[in-house]
């Protein structure tokens, strides 16, 4: 990469201090011009110390993403369906990034990561936020030659790969799922999915998929994600397994493994093969909620997710499924 940003990143990934000379002259830039680029890695939410004598240092050792690392992690069947795997400093959104490339051919993957999002996007407009380098924001293009049946139902199968992949890596109990796209884990959220569908109805149909996931915890992502209307609180992997590194080439590499396998499972057998998976990790499962869609709202107890996907809420005597709509618990008095 020729991003000064990048080259600086590489430099400073260490954690140790570097003097604004001695990174100058690697560089081949000045120290103002140095200075510069640590001002704009610090809009990212990377925390650079900054001192007289000593220079610039990270607050702690940072593991950048390579493609080299993810590809290693990769199942044999997915080392040679996976036509391209691009790794990005900084980009607006890794699915706006692969939605501008030509879709690949059916049975084949595209795959982007990136460090940091500038307009990472949740449900419903919301931001994603991942400060660089503590999360994992990566998009994969697939395509259908025919529309898979029960295709409403493939953000949840979606969230069965992530939930799989994570599993993998963490305490299988830890991670649940809440309808529609959320990754849960003990009650914070730990990763959001974005899907994005375009073509016929008959095929074929592209697919983006959009997976973030937080892997450190970070001092200032809780008073971000309530701003901006957050329900959940923020979870984040390295929590479940206190004293242990998560890798996050590892951990990209195990999302795209369970990725093209649901995929392409689910081209061939439907949702009926992830329902019950889904069910195990159902995080709603017997609880108040209240979702919201438009300007209308409803309230009862979840009952779990019927055949097809559709979330069936226990309202009175009557059983009604809702097809979309942000969910959050309520409080009991």
């Amino acid at each position: 990469m020729s991003d000064p940003r990048y080259e600086l990143l590489v430099l400073l990934a260490d954690g140790a201090w570097h003097t604004g000379v001695r990174l100058g002259a690697a560089m081949g830039l000045s120290r103002a011009a140095i200075w510069k680029q640590i001002r704009a890695l610090r809009t990212t939410g990377l925390e650079i110390v900054a001192d007289r004598r000593n220079g610039y240092r990270l607050n702690a050792p940072l593991q950048l993403l390579d493609a080299g690392a993810i590809r290693a992690s990769l199942d044999p069947q997915l080392q040679s369906a996976l036509a391209r795997l691009d790794v990005l400093l900084i980009t607006a959104s890794t699915s706006e990034y692969l939605a501008a490339i030509p879709a690949p051919a059916p049975g084949t993957m595209l795959a982007c990561v990136a460090e940091y999002q500038t307009g990472g996007r949740g449900r419903r407009g919301r931001r994603w936020f991942s400060p660089l380098g503590r999360g994992l924001c990566l998009s994969v293009s697939w395509c259908y030659e025919v529309a898979p049946r029960d295709l409403a139902a493939l953000g949840l199968v979606v969230g069965v790969a992530v939930a799989e992949a994570l599993s993998a890596l963490v305490p299988r109990e830890a991670v649940q799922l809440k309808w529609p796209n959320d990754i849960v884990a003990h009650g914070g959220k730990l990763g959001g999915i974005l899907v994005d569908v375009t073509g016929e109805a008959g095929g074929p149909l592209r697919v983006v998929i959009g997976v973030g996931v937080n892997v450190q915890a970070s001092p200032g992502l809780a008073a971000e994600v309530g701003a901006d209307g957050g329900n959940l609180r923020p979870a984040a992997l390295d929590a479940l397994v206190p004293g242990r590194a998560v890798s996050r080439n590892q951990l990209a590499g195990q999302l795209l493994n369970a990725l093209h396998r649901n995929l392409s499972e689910f081209a061939i057998a439907g949702f009926s093969a992830f329902a019950p998976r889904w069910r195990a990790r159902d995080y709603l499962l017997g609880q108040s909620v209240t979702i919201s869609a438009g300007s209308q709202t409803l309230s009862g107890i979840a009952r779990g997710i019927a055949d097809d996907g559709t979330l069936l809420l226990a309202v009175g005597e009557r059983l009604v499924p809702v097809f979309s709509g942000d969910v959050t618990l309520r409080r009991q008095p």
